[in-house]
């Protein structure tokens, strides 16, 4: 029988104030389903968001907010909760709250019960794209892990500011199944970007293509594939995350552009070659970019009138092949050229068939079949291949596929050329 580390846990539930403040309430009433006991801290900001009264309904007991409430502190209330809790949790864990932690502040009661305790410290971050992406929180990040605080997520996703990107608090079950994770003392935690990759590529230009390229029939109707750009965008931040200098060439998306970024917004594959070349030197190319692989020989001026009877006749021509002509032997080839292959069958040996065609240095084959999630969902399950040969990556996120990539790029950019 399975054993419920929950059961008679005691928890220490610190609230943040963010818009993910209303997770915590579920969290809370999830793990007392599951046996544990949960005391709960809010900051001054939290309670913009939710109140301390429907805390203390779903925890059973006092909702804490006061550093200096005179019952409390007479018998040093702050300690006290810190010494009674087996594990500590920050959810949502604002960029001012982890800030806070990372300098060693303790300005409130929330601060002063993390800086006091000596049990194991579990937060789940929730901020802007740009807030997770800004060099501060980065720093922030790295030190809060260097002093042995564990994360899970943030999550990729739609936002209440109306941007798209990772940022979002992990839901309720996900912190869940962390909290059971780091009570068991394992510090593999799920859904945790790999912000260590912080650094691994400074001093780096790296050029990434991304989203799909529409070919012009006429003025109004295109040649189009269904590339979301979410994966291409993830690995431009991921890179950045990690020092990088990034130039992003993308297609018709509908996402922000990716902070810290410069980026190059192109519709044809025609212009998606020249932002590339444009663009070069680089040390590492990533074309993620689904690039049509034909346009039509001649755009109509004028919108193509329907006649009864009548269908008009398109003349396909070949696009340029960006990936190809990037890999090809020259003094403005990138050190390392990495491409993607999207394939409905056989993906492992169409994926190495393009390897050899292209000359890149390694391609990340997904299935783009029916059923599956490649283009347009927020996970893929990935097959990285190079001439050693083929690893297959679980289902993950596109946010921890750009992370991991991005590690290996830099693996791979350290190796003498």
């Amino acid at each position: 029988m399975a054993t419920n580390l929950l059961s008679a846990a005691r928890i220490l539930l610190v609230i943040g104030g963010g818009i993910a403040a209303y997770k915590s309430l579920e969290l809370i009433r999830r793990l007392r389903e599951r046996g544990a006991s949960v005391s709960v801290v809010m900051t001054s900001a939290a309670q913009e968001f939710v109140t301390p009264l429907s805390a203390a309904t779903l925890s059973g007991e006092p909702t804490r907010d006061a550093l200096f409430s005179l019952t409390d502190e007479a018998q040093i209330g702050h300690i006290e909760l810190s010494r009674a809790a087996d594990l500590l949790v920050v959810a949502p864990a604002t960029a001012n709250l982890l800030a806070r932690m990372a300098a060693g502040l303790a300005d409130d009661l929330a601060t002063t019960v993390l800086l006091a305790t000596d049990k194991r410290t579990l937060v789940a971050p929730a901020m802007n794209v740009r807030m997770w992406a800004h060099p501060a929180t980065r720093r922030t990040v790295a030190r809060l892990r260097e002093d042995g605080v564990l994360f899970v997520g943030p999550n990729a996703g739609a936002m209440a500011c109306g941007e798209f990107g990772p940022g979002r608090m992990s839901e309720p079950e996900e912190i869940v199944a962390a909290i059971e994770t780091a009570l068991a003392g394992d510090t593999k935690l799920p859904s945790t970007p790999a912000i260590g990759a912080a650094g691994a590529l400074a001093g780096r230009h790296v050029i990434v293509t991304s989203g799909p390229t529409y070919e012009p029939i006429d003025p109004v109707r295109f040649l189009g594939n269904r590339s979301s750009g979410l994966q291409g965008h993830a690995i431009a931040q991921a890179a950045v995350g990690a020092g990088a200098r990034v130039t992003l060439v993308s297609g018709p998306v509908a996402l922000p552009d990716p902070p810290s970024a410069t980026v190059l917004h192109v519709g044809s594959a025609l212009e998606m070659r020249a932002a590339v070349t444009e663009a070069l030197p680089a040390d590492a190319f990533v074309a993620a970019a689904a690039v049509a692989d034909w346009r039509v020989e001649s755009a109509a001026a004028q919108k193509l009138k329907k006649s009864p009877g009548e269908f008009p006749s398109l003349r396909l021509v070949e696009n340029p092949d960006i990936l190809k002509e990037v890999s090809k032997k020259g003094p403005l080839r990138p050190a390392i050229v990495i491409g993607f292959a999207a394939e409905t069958e056989s993906l492992v040996e169409n994926a190495e068939k393009k390897l050899r065609d292209k000359g890149c240095d390694l391609i990340v084959a997904n299935n783009v079949g029916a059923g599956t999630s490649a283009f347009g969902g927020l996970t893929n399950q990935v097959v990285v291949i190079d001439e050693k040969g083929a690893e297959s990556w679980p289902s993950m996120t596109k946010v921890e596929i750009a992370e991991r990539l991005v590690l290996r790029l830099a693996s791979e950019l350290a190796k003498p050329q």
